[in-house]
This record gives structure tokens, sequence and C-alpha cells, in this order.
């Protein structure tokens, strides 16, 4: 910086300084002068008052009236008529609400296999009692032995 702006800049500090001391001894003697207020092109918005209630009159025109409860009773018993349910045993099938037993997929899965071992259990029965006919030669000694399978072996 140079000596000149140095200057330049203390002098308007100076200045600044003293209008700020006029401006304070001025009010404090209470001759202070009202500043120009600014002039505003267009209207400044009204203030609308929701929760609060003014004590000024000239803003009581602001002030929105309080709203009046609304009568729920009929709304509500139009609402509990709807939502009644008429219930029909007709229409809700009772196989399909109660839950499965927690093995029916292993039955399932199952299944196919145990028909094969059926039939060869029933094959391999049916092999045991042509056996005992053979031995027996007698259709009725081979049904008794079958009903009574200790009796053979006696």
């Amino acid at each position: 910086m140079t000596e000149e702006e140095t200057v330049g800049q203390l002098e308007e500090e100076a200045r600044k300084r003293r209008e700020r001391l006029k401006a304070r001894r001025q009010k404090l003697e209470g001759t202070e002068e009202e500043p120009e207020k600014p002039k505003f092109d267009k209207e400044l918005p009204q203030p609308v008052f929701r929760s609060y209630n003014p004590v000024d009159e000239k803003f009581q025109e602001s002030a929105i009236a309080k709203a009046k409860p609304i009568d729920i009773e009929s709304q509500v018993a139009d609402t509990i008529k709807q939502g009644e349910v008429k219930t029909l045993l007709e229409d809700v099938d009772l196989t399909n609400l109660a839950p499965r037993k927690p093995d029916w997929d292993l039955k399932r899965d199952i299944a196919p296999k145990l028909l094969k071992l059926e039939r060869r259990t029933q094959k391999a029965i049916a092999e045991l009692i042509f056996e005992r006919l053979k031995l027996t030669q007698d259709l009725a000694g081979a049904v008794q032995a079958q009903q009574n399978p200790n009796a053979f072996d006696e």
C-alpha cells in the first residue's frame, strides 16, 4: 500500500466515526433525525393468523375464524357398518385353512418308493406261500400255515 492510499483510508474511517458520534449525540439529546423510510413498489403481504388470536384490532381482520368440530358420529357409524363381515361357513373351505402336518412333504416324496416296496412285499409273500404249498401239497394246510406261522415250524 502506498502512503496516499493509507491516508485516504484513515480519513474515510475518521469520517464514519464522526457520523456515528454525531448520531449518538443526537439520540441522547432526543433530536434524532428520522432517516428516510425506503419506499416499496408493491404492498407488503398481510399476515395470516392461524393459531394466534391477535390483540390489536387492526390485525383482527387478518385472523382466521376458529374451525368448528364436525359431527363424526355418523362417519364412525358408516365405517362400522362397512366393516361388518358376514361370515358364511359355506364360503370357507376348512381344508385349505388347516395347517399341514410337518412331515407331509416327506410322505409325498417317499410315496413312489413305498409303492415299489409294497409290490415286492406282495411278491415275496406269494413266493413263500408257493414254497409251503410245494412242501405240504395241501392247500388247506398252506392257508392254515399262513394264518398261524408258528404251527408250521413245529
